[in-house]
């Protein structure tokens, strides 16, 4: 008997109709002689609608209550699906992060797993019932708070608690059929992977794609849990994210791996550029020591030649949006200290990144990328590179366009364009 970890998101679980059609795959699991856990996400657009009222409340939330408020939804959730899984015959349990054993630390809003203690799960599976866990959410025991795993941290729990019940697989649910060489919602003809390598998806997820979380492909690779990425809408066998270096799945053991597996764009980041600090060892240790005080997570830095004449340099670095204001205001509170000229903010920018595995030992992908971005108008402002992936930043209104002409330049278009069953990508 193989034990299964399903997670479903929002759009799966969107309306009672989706609860009691993803309810029916649930239940043929379990009858195929399947042992079943399912993680679920919150209804449909919840989360942000919960936020928006939140911000109506105040502009300013408390992170604990905010929490709380948050973690209503998946609750909503897991009780429907039991509700709808029991009316079909079959027994269901439902249980909260915390119930399900999922500790944290106390950091709220952005919570990492500590440890998991799924031991009521467990005893629930092992009586025959299908276990559904609320997920996104845990436990801090430092404070005895309810905390949350950030924006698509359901597909963390579902890893998590499968690494804890030492699944067979880890099966995520989604809108689309599996994971795309693109946004299937912003370049159609995307097309559909059959297998793609933790490393890989990792270098995705860093990316913007969001058909995985990177904490959940971090931790599966970490962990060795068996990916599988289908959609709850079809029978579509789906995409398989595995790691080369522990097993290759047989489905793809014979396959011809291509040279590039996806194009993904970063829309949330923001572009901060230090103007004129004076060019002397240590001033960048400087103003990235600061920037560490933040906590901001920093991706791409630029640091241009230094004018002859003033012996001065601009250093530029990407941030998340979320945590640009605060980096800005630091570097402020520095400016003497540092010496700079002044700052500059830019939110309005795109991070374009190219990821295969195939880039390693390919010459011509560079120039054939940044040739196909002159010839369609796109001006590059940063470019950042790894053994697998080019990144480079553009204006955010020519994000679209850039990832289409990429797509089509890198030759990775379908013959058909891709079916995008539900979901608002708000």
């Amino acid at each position: 008997m193989a034990l299964i970890v399903q997670k479903y998101g929002g759009s799966s679980v969107a309306d009672a109709a989706s609860i009691k059609r993803i309810a029916k795959r649930i239940v043929a699991a379990r009858k195929a002689g399947n042992n079943v856990a399912v993680v679920v996400s919150a209804m449909g657009d919840t989360t942000d609608e919960l936020l928006d009222l939140a911000d109506q409340i105040t502009p300013i939330q408390e992170p604990r209550e905010l929490d709380m408020l948050l973690t209503a939804g998946e609750r909503i959730s897991m009780a429907l699906l039991a509700m709808a899984i029991k009316s079909m015959g079959a027994d269901a349990i439902s249980f909260t992060g915390s119930q399900a054993g999922m500790l944290t630390d106390a950091t709220h809003g952005a919570a990492k797993i500590v440890a998991i203690e799924p031991w009521r799960v467990k005893a629930a599976l092992d009586a025959g019932a299908i276990a559904i866990v609320a997920g996104f959410q845990g436990f801090a025991t430092g404070t005895g708070n309810i905390t949350t795993l950030g924006r698509g941290g359901s597909d963390t729990t579902a890893v998590a608690l499968a690494t804890a019940l030492n699944a067979n697989w880890c099966e995520i649910y989604t809108d689309v059929d599996g994971i795309f060489t693109a946004d299937p919602r912003v370049v159609p003809l995307a097309r559909k992977l059959d297998a793609i390598t933790c490393e890989e998806m990792l270098e995705l997820a860093a990316s913007g794609a969001k058909v995985l979380h990177l904490r959940a492909v971090e931790f599966a690779r970490r962990h060795g849990v068996k990916l599988h990425v289908r959609s709850s809408f079809s029978n579509t066998p789906g995409t398989l994210v595995y790691d080369p270096n522990r097993e290759i799945p047989e489905e793809i053991a014979d396959m011809e791996q291509p040279i590039i597996s996806g194009i993904a764009a970063e829309m949330n980041d923001a572009k901060i550029t230090v103007v004129g600090v004076p060019d002397a060892p240590g001033r960048a240790a400087q103003i990235f020591g600061i920037v560490a005080t933040t906590k901001a997570h920093v991706d791409m830095i630029v640091q241009n030649v230094s004018a002859a004449g003033s012996r001065r340099t601009d250093i530029s670095f990407t941030v998340p949006i979320s945590e640009g204001k605060k980096v800005v205001a630091a570097l402020q509170a520095a400016e003497v200290s540092i010496g700079f000229e002044s700052l500059q903010y830019d939110d309005q920018i795109a991070k374009i990144a190219v990821v295969g595995a195939g880039m390693r030992t390919s010459t011509e992908l560079s120039a054939l990328l940044f040739n196909t971005l002159y010839e369609a108008g796109i001006n590059i402002e940063m470019i950042s590179t790894s053994e697998i992936r080019i990144s480079v930043v553009t204006r955010a209104d020519v994000a679209a366009r850039a990832q289409q002409v990429l797509h089509t330049a890198l030759e990775l278009d379908a013959a058909e364009a891709a079916t995008v069953y539900a979901g608002s990508g708000r």
